[in-house]
């Protein structure tokens, strides 16, 4: 049986906790940061754990980093 592939674009934007858990950067924090409040953009730093549902579609698609 040949190997799966990694979505390449999955690769890049989402690692994988030791517990098995989905880390990426917080959405919102492009552009338009004038209209953003402090408090968004403080709160937006660094990266958040996905959502049980939004992590089984990210886990098909790295199906070596679990």
């Amino acid at each position: 049986m040949p190997k799966m592939k990694t979505k390449s674009s999955a690769k890049k934007r989402f690692k994988m906790t030791a517990s098995g858990k989905v880390k990426a950067g917080q959405a919102g924090k492009r552009h338009g940061m004038i209209k953003r409040t402090t408090k968004f953009i403080r709160d937006a730093r660094g990266l958040v754990t996905l959502s049980a549902p939004d992590a089984k579609i990210i886990k098909k698609y790295m199906p070596y980093d679990r």
